[in-house]
Formats: C-alpha cells, structure tokens, sequence
C-alpha cells in the first residue's frame, strides 16, 4: 500500500484552498439561516445570532381614559403592551423613547400624565392613579427579550406574491434561447478558428481574446442605441425578447469561441487528416466528429452563460424593460424590497428560490465543467 508524500507545497495548497472554502460558504450558510429566521429577528441581529435570545426596543399604546375602571377608591386601566400571541417577554421599560430601560418590570414607575404603572414580565401592565385619567394616547417604551424562532414565512411570502410566476416564465424565456444561440454560433466560428487555414485567422483569435476584457457597462448603452435605431427604422419595438437575445449573444461569444476554439484545436489531428482522406467536407467533419467530441467544452460553456443570463438584472432591465409582464425573476425579487432597502428578508428567501434552477443546470452538466475548461489550456493548435 503506496503512502502519500505530504510536501510542504501540498499543505499550503490545500489550506488555500480549505480558506476559500470557508470563504465561499459562510456567506451562503449565513444567507441560508438568514431565509428562514423571523424578519422581526433579522432587522436588529445578525445571522451569528441566530440561536440566542435578542433584545430589542419597542413602543405599546396604553389604555385611554375609556377604559378606566373604579377599584377601592381608586382608577384603574389594565391592559397589554405587547401583541396578541407574542412570545416576547418584557426586560425594562420607561416613559420616554430616549431611556426605554428606566425602569424593570414588576417595579412602579410615575406616568408623566399622572398615575403609577407596574408592568410584568408577560407585558401585562397595571396603571392606577387616585384621581381620574383624562389622557387620550399614551405611549409606553420597553425593551423585550425575543428568543429565536425560525420560519419559513418568508419563503411564503416570495411564492405567493403577485408576478413571481410571470418573472419565472420570463426568465426561463430569456435565458434558453440567450444560452443556445451563442453556442450555435460560436461553435461554428471555434471550428473555423481552428482547423480552417485562411488569411487574418490569428488577427481574429487575438481580437476575440481583447473583447475578452471588455466591460459590459462600457458597450450597453452604444450597443443599445444602435439597436434602438434598427427598430426605429424598420418600425419595430425595441423592447423584445429577441433584443436581450441578441444583446447576451453579443456579450458572451467572445469566451464561447475562445473556449471552444481552444477545445477543437485540442482534438487529435489524425482523426481529422484520416476524415479529409475519406473525402469528409468540413462540414461533415464539425457535424460528426468534432460537434460530438467538444461536448464537455460546450457544456461548461452552457453553464457559464445559464449562471450569467438567469442572474442577470441590468441587460434585462435595459433591453426588456420593467412592465409587469417583461421582469424577470431578479427583477421581480427587487420589485419585491422596500423602496428604502427594507424587507430584505424576501431578498433572502428569494436568492435561494433563484438559485434552484442554476443549481439544477450545474449538477447535470458538472462532470463536464472541469474536463471543458481545462481540456485545450496545456496546448492549442
């Protein structure tokens, strides 16, 4: 039995790669508890603080004068601060918003309208005074203990909103298409790229490895300006699917074809001579032999841009628009967030919605991920 040489150079490569581990998963365990904690919960904690009990700080309304009650000489309102079915338990509580922790429960505090107030634990409180309440609205400031508590309301709430079945239809609509088209293409040019002999051919593998880099942000608006004009000239709506289609197979046929290109100029060069010996047409040649033994190449491309259009939210935004009926998911989960950034429980919940589809894709297509991008990186043709 052979024993395993652990050199020094393994270990610190395998602790790199153990930290980047941590660094990728954290993050997503977090927004994992995050999804399902209370939202109440998740606006004054973070996520590290999941399994203990937080406090936070509150306001209850006390009882008006209607509903004072004459008890031995004295007036008196009871009630609760807290809401009905909570599992809250008061800390302290005070008469103004800047101390909320004057006073603890069970001892008497003196209302600034007049009377005495004892609050228990359970926020039941009881307020009497020896003369007759005249207040209307009196507010009463507390700090609570709130034990964890997880749900999955929050996924409830994403399923069930008003659009998220369009948003997915839409998605759906954009990203197969936006996924196929640029593959077709690209693997036709690829197959050019490597075993066509023609003038300009390294000019252009080197013009498809510049447009490598790029920026999106740097070509979306010409590129949508130009396209708006075609529409307008030929009378047409600029705000369609086959836009976004175009626009993301623009975007991603630069490393489609420098992945593919890379990929068939791998493949042996004996098989293709042996092909063209036999009277084989290029085409022939592509269809049968070269199509067939690039798929781990063209399916971890599929992957690249499935992960890239189904997340996207910019070029939708720009080239779809934002009606009801054009949001796609991503879209429709920011639709759902306050205008103020609040509500970011949904986006939780809603990043882990998103991502079951990408997730579908990846696991059937994985056994060909690390074979299509490493295939062709030793040598080219």
């Amino acid at each position: 039995m052979s024993k395993v040489r652990v050199t020094p150079g393994r270990a610190v490569a395998h602790l790199a790669l153990l930290l980047l581990v941590v660094i990728w998963t954290v993050p997503t365990f977090g927004l994992l508890i995050s999804s399902v904690r209370d939202k109440d919960q998740l606006a004054v904690s973070g996520w590290w603080t999941s399994l203990t009990t937080v406090e936070r700080s509150s306001a209850g309304v006390l009882g008006t004068a209607e509903d004072q009650v004459e008890e031995g000489g004295q007036y008196v309102i009871r009630g609760n601060v807290l809401a009905e079915g909570s599992n809250e338990t008061i800390v302290s509580f005070g008469t103004s918003i800047n101390n909320p922790t004057e006073f603890s429960v069970g001892s008497p505090a003196q209302m600034r309208v007049g009377g005495e107030i004892i609050v228990s634990e359970d926020g039941s409180y009881v307020w009497t005074s020896p003369t007759a309440f005249e207040h209307d609205r009196v507010r009463l400031f507390y700090t609570s203990a709130v034990p964890p508590r997880f749900t999955l309301e929050n996924y409830t709430e994403v399923l069930t909103s008003a659009g998220i079945g369009r948003a997915f239809v839409n998605s759906f609509t954009v990203t197969v298409p936006a996924t196929i088209i640029p593959i077709l293409i690209a693997a036709f040019a690829a197959y050019a790229l490597a075993w066509m002999r023609f003038p300009g051919r390294t000019l252009l593998v080197a013009l498809m490895v510049g447009l490598l880099v790029v920026p999106l942000q740097m070509s979306l608006i010409p590129l949508l300006r130009m396209y708006n004009g075609i529409a307008t000239t030929f009378g047409g709506n600029s705000k369609t699917y086959l836009g976004i289609w175009l626009a993301h197979t623009a975007f991603g046929l630069p490393l489609a074809i420098y992945l593919l290109r890379n990929y068939m100029a791998g493949l042996p060069r004996e098989i293709m001579e042996s092909a063209r010996m036999d009277g084989a047409s290029h085409f022939q040649i592509f269809a049968t032999m070269v199509l067939p033994l690039s798929f781990p190449a063209l399916a971890s491309f599929a992957i690249f841009q499935f992960l890239w259009v189904w997340n996207d939210l910019l070029v939708a935004i720009v080239f779809l628009g934002q009606s009801s009926d054009e949001l796609v998911l991503t879209g429709q989960l920011r639709a759902l967030l306050g205008s103020r950034g609040d509500n970011w429980e949904i986006l939780t919940a809603g990043a882990f919605i998103s991502i079951i589809v990408p997730l579908i894709v990846f696991f059937s297509l994985q056994r060909y991920f690390v074979r299509g991008l490493l295939a062709g990186s030793v040598k080219g043709g």
